[in-house]
């Protein structure tokens, strides 16, 4: 992180309240000295960095088990957002209670639809369990600590449970326990780019075509460009144009452009979304 992150409190939008997945990244990303701009749904997490609210938002974007989040890459491109960085951050999955409960005298679980998605193995062992889907790991364990509820579950970080005051009575309960989360880190302003980026994020439309995802693949190919994500979606009010939204390493920066350059002028649009370095581990 650069020093001007350093000298100035920022305020920083993430979805979910204090204790979530979110939260850790923003403290362990821009220090623990930042105003924390807690929101239920990513599209205000989006907006208010696009209004100048928050100067910075930590979002979400795919995990190693569940996959893609597909429709933050459309909430990017629609409030103009760039991404200067990402993230990955291990997930530890955690089952927690009100304390001085077993297993047994749990009959809800509640957590964000990732979550549970990520632990389905381990709750298929406790039939008993209902699954219900919320908004945020950490918000239920708020809910939980704030109401004291009994017999109600929550899954989420164990940061989660120290924050407010729970009891982890299963650890890890994520079915792959090598489970990461990729997170991007998101401004309103093009992002100055200061040293040759490795990776990049695009939104690019291709022309209604014969064979144009092939044509697009293939030049990426050429230009030695290694797609770490592709998905696609249908533009609207063009019948049979889709948009890809592609995440891709950068070998050569000059082949890169040139790819772009290429694409651009023969059969296809191209947003950057950002330029940064590859953070994976």
């Amino acid at each position: 992180m650069n020093e001007v992150l350093e000298t100035k409190k920022l305020n920083i939008a993430i979805q979910g309240v204090p204790g979530s997945f979110h939260h850790q990244v923003a403290q362990q990303y821009f220090g623990e000295n930042i105003d924390l701009g807690g929101f239920h749904t990513f599209e205000e997490v989006a907006k208010s960095v696009e209004s100048g609210t928050a100067d910075f938002a930590v979002m979400a974007i795919e995990n190693s088990i569940a996959g893609a989040i597909l429709p933050n890459y459309d909430i990017i491109d629609r409030h103009n957002l760039f991404v200067f960085d990402e993230y990955y951050l291990p997930i530890s999955h955690n089952l927690m209670v009100w304390p001085g409960q077993g297993i047994a005298d749990i009959h809800e679980v509640r957590s964000h639809p990732m979550a549970i998605l990520q632990c389905k193995v381990f709750f298929a062992q406790h039939p008993h369990i209902r699954l219900i889907d919320d908004v945020d790991t950490a918000y239920v364990a708020q809910v939980i600590a704030e109401k004291k509820l009994k017999g109600v579950g929550a899954i989420a970080s164990p940061k989660a449970a120290e924050y407010y005051g729970l009891e982890i009575i299963a650890s890890n309960i994520q079915t792959v326990k090598n489970n990461f989360t990729r997170f991007i880190l998101l401004q309103r302003e093009k992002p100055e780019i200061k040293e040759v980026p490795s990776k990049a994020s695009l939104k690019i439309t291709i022309h209604n075509q014969k064979g144009g995802l092939a044509k697009l693949l293939t030049v990426m190919s050429e230009h030695d460009l290694d797609l770490t994500k592709i998905q696609s979606i249908p533009v609207i009010n063009k019948p049979w144009e889709y948009a890809f939204f592609i995440d891709t390493l950068i070998g050569d920066y000059d082949r890169f452009r040139q790819a772009i350059g290429q694409i651009q002028e023969s059969f296809g649009e191209v947003k950057i979304f950002g330029e940064y370095q590859n953070r994976k581990i």
